[in-house]
């Protein structure tokens, strides 16, 4: 007989919704994400990491492990064994044990002991966000008799859940570009088209988690059918927030010109963040709309990596004239990256987004960067 969620369970992704529904910190975000995990599949420890591109994790979120004991553990988990299969697999993982991983090498000494393990990458498309992962499942009929396994249903249960956790992602990444671009006067806008976007979609998704959580226990197959339903609209509501972010035109744009918004923008991040963020143009020509739109989204994100990853202390913006067209440059600092391993990790900091975006205007993308050497961005477009 197929295991069933603990009494309550479904209510815990019902919970989920509604926090990514509020205008939340990424924090606080996760950490409902977590909890939810834990809850749903009657595991005594949860985490879910966020990676960065430097073989760590950007966060790194945990339940079931007070603040004094994950003080005591030390720094955060590095990239490696079954993590690291997870992150650069996508392949989700369940063992009995995962000390018999083969790549596995230990815990700190004052890491929790962990045995049976559940794994799911979270994944926006081919891309993998990070990755939530349990241990430790507890029998709810005989609490005493500990650790008993993780089941199929649990984990198709955390692969809904994991969806869940993409659409928190890129929410909170919204979310944190609408607070920058608020300073620039678009808060506004962003908000009534994420509203418009997605509201109706998490409202029909947290009553179909309700429906499911009324009959887990009357009628098991359609509770299945209703999560089922859960995932389908999960997935659409990510979809529709990514539209949100690469559809979005600044009504700056129009008002003011590329030029413009792009040094009010930079003078705003100055203000904000202790890096010096500066803006230089020269001979710059009226262009066609579209690649307007994509030198701006361009620089956007890449001050944003240079700002919020990079950690960089200085970045220059640089747009100039080039015949009819005109040529991006955005430099910094920062720690750098291998580009290659990158796009082979499927984290990309936004690159995919910048070469599509090029290759719509018909324009040439291209990044230099290494590992404490700072990374360039550039851009070139046509014109018209």
């Amino acid at each position: 007989m197929p295991s069933r969620p603990p009494r309550g369970g479904i209510e815990a992704v019902s919970a989920a919704v509604l926090a990514m529904n509020r205008r939340l910190e990424v924090r606080e975000v996760l950490q409902t994400i977590v909890g939810s995990a834990r809850e749903l599949l009657a595991a005594e420890y949860a985490a879910l990491g966020v990676p960065d591109d430097h073989g760590g994790f950007a966060q790194f979120v945990v339940d079931g492990v007070s603040d004094e004991e994950w003080k005591a553990i030390g720094p955060l988990p590095r990239q490696h064994g079954i993590l690291a299969a997870m992150l650069h697999e996508a392949t989700p993982q369940r063992l009995d044990d995962v000390r018999d991983f083969p790549s596995f090498a230990g815990w700190p000494r004052r890491h929790p002991l962990m045995k049976d393990f559940i794994g799911m990458p979270v994944m926006d498309g081919e891309d993998i966000l990070g990755a939530l992962f349990l241990a430790n499942k507890i029998c709810p009929t005989r609490p005493e008799a500990g650790s008993h396994g993780f089941t199929q249903d649990d984990e198709d249960l955390l692969r809904i859940l994991a969806d869940h956790a993409a659409i928190a992602l890129t929410n909170a990444r919204l979310y944190e570009r609408s607070r920058e671009l608020t300073l620039a006067g678009e808060r506004a806008r962003i908000a009534h088209e994420l509203h418009d976007a997605v509201s109706q979609k998490l409202f029909s998704l947290r009553l179909t988690a309700q429906a499911a959580a009324a009959l887990i226990d009357t009628d098991p197959a359609r509770a299945k059918g209703q999560l089922r339903e859960v995932a389908g609209l999960a997935a659409e509501a990510a979809d529709e927030l990514r539209a949100v972010v690469v559809e979005l035109r600044p009504a700056a744009l129009d008002d003011d010109g590329l030029v413009a918004t792009l040094r009010t923008q930079a003078e705003v991040l100055d203000r904000v963040h202790s890096a010096g963020v500066t803006f230089r143009a020269r001979d710059v020509r009226a262009l066609p709309a579209s690649q307007e739109e994509a030198l701006l989204r361009v620089a956007q994100e890449a001050m944003h990596n240079a700002l919020r990853h990079a950690h960089a202390s200085a970045v220059t913006i640089t747009l100039e004239g080039r015949g009819k067209g005109a040529r991006l440059r955005i430099s910094d600092d920062g720690r750098g990256f291998d580009p290659g391993s990158v796009r082979r990790a499927g984290r990309h900091l936004g690159l995919v987004s910048m070469r599509d975006r090029a290759g719509g205007v018909g324009g040439t993308l291209t990044v230099q960067s290494a590992p404490g050497k700072g990374t360039v961005i550039e851009l070139e477009v046509p014109g018209g």
